[in-house]
């Protein structure tokens, strides 16, 4: 994507702890991106690197155990640049959640109310927010049950949520995230709860969407399967930390951190006769204790010994394309990626070349 596009959300330097009764948990340790019009955004990583605690920070819904310690998040509107962790969460709750950034949650039950019809719950939302009369709000939630492809909205109007299967809920949290005309969507692994082939169809669906209202999405998700498919850039994340960040094209052909190279590897191969599976080895660091140098350095075969002393800053590979590890100084020995991982690159590249080929 061009950098001319409007840029719509900025995350500075956001830093969050949460207070407990063993002590803090420092969550988020300076994590900084840009979304912009049009584009998906993905966040990979492990489980617990802060992926959906980022997500909730920019909807503002926190746990009162969370404790912002810097950072900003601006939102740039069409004709406004607004802080939101500058105004209050009822402030965002009117002004901000649903009408300009919207969220689907991984698990479609968490979002709906089990006591209220589906009609209910997506006549209530549309109405808070665009002030319209109850026929024109029932007449705008068949047409979202339509875009999101349900065959029967009048039907599934009168039902209630656990009358429906998961990917069927799956599909009405997203008009209801879609009612009120958002400008992002995050979401935050959607199709995790679902079987492998509503997955599909629900990544299929949230990209057609995306397409063709121009929406900006950030994507949160393990499954690098899925950021190959619909990602514009992507946010490596660990230990709280976005550790290295590029395009989609950067990520999956020129990887340079080596937690990446480990994530890229750790995905099975349909072509993979041998069985094997390649796994991360050790646990990702505890969170409750001060970290010194690279977080990744206990993990890590290549690491350097100032791997444990300092921190490694974001290096500049090129105008799209950074990360954060001492191999890229310019003082370090050269290292490779792996040689299995760059065979599995030249493969992914012939195949692309084989797919464009066949396309024309």
């Amino acid at each position: 994507m061009s950098d001319d596009n409007r840029l719509v959300i900025e995350v500075k330097d956001l830093d969050i702890s949460f207070r407990m009764p063993t002590g803090d948990i420092h969550a988020i340790r300076g994590v900084d991106f840009e979304l912009r019009e049009n584009e998906v955004l993905a966040l990979v990583g492990e489980s617990g690197c802060g992926k959906s605690i980022t997500a909730k920070t920019i909807m503002g819904i926190l746990p009162e155990n969370a404790v912002i310690n810097s950072g900003k998040v601006i939102y740039h509107g069409k004709d406004v640049e607004i802080d939101l962790l500058g105004k209050k969460s009822s402030w965002r709750r009117k002004n901000i959640n649903g009408s300009k950034i919207a969220m689907v949650f991984q698990d479609p039950m968490t979002s709906l109310n089990p006591t209220m019809t589906i009609g209910a719950q997506l006549i209530t939302s549309i109405r808070s927010h665009k002030h319209s009369d109850r026929r024109e709000a029932y007449s705008r939630s068949l047409e979202l049950m339509r875009e999101v492809g349900i065959t029967d909205p009048e039907r599934t109007m009168r039902q209630y949520p656990h009358q429906l299967s998961g990917g069927m809920r799956q599909r009405i949290v997203i008009a209801i995230a879609l009612s009120c005309d958002p400008e992002i969507i995050i979401c935050d692994e959607p199709t995790t709860a679902l079987d492998v082939t509503i997955q599909n169809r629900i990544i299929e669906l949230l990209e057609n969407i995306r397409r063709a209202r121009g929406i900006s999405v950030i994507f949160i998700t393990h499954n690098l399967g899925v950021v190959a498919k619909i990602a514009d850039y992507v946010g490596v994340m660990y230990a709280g930390k976005i550790v290295e960040y590029g395009t989609v094209f950067d990520i999956f052909y020129d990887p340079r951190h080596p937690y990446t190279w480990g994530l890229l590897s750790a995905v099975p191969e349909l072509s993979d006769d041998k069985g094997e599976l390649y796994s991360i080895p050790g646990t990702p660091p505890n969170l409750a204790k001060e970290i010194v140098g690279d977080a990744f350095a206990p993990r890590n075969p290549y690491a350097l010994a100032v791997d444990f002393k300092a921190e490694p800053p974001l290096f500049h590979v090129s105008g799209s394309h950074f990360a954060a590890t001492w191999l890229l100084d310019v003082r370090a020995p050269e290292v490779k990626m792996p040689d299995a991982l760059r065979e599995r690159i030249n493969r992914m590249k012939q195949e692309g070349r084989e797919y464009v080929n066949e396309s024309e």
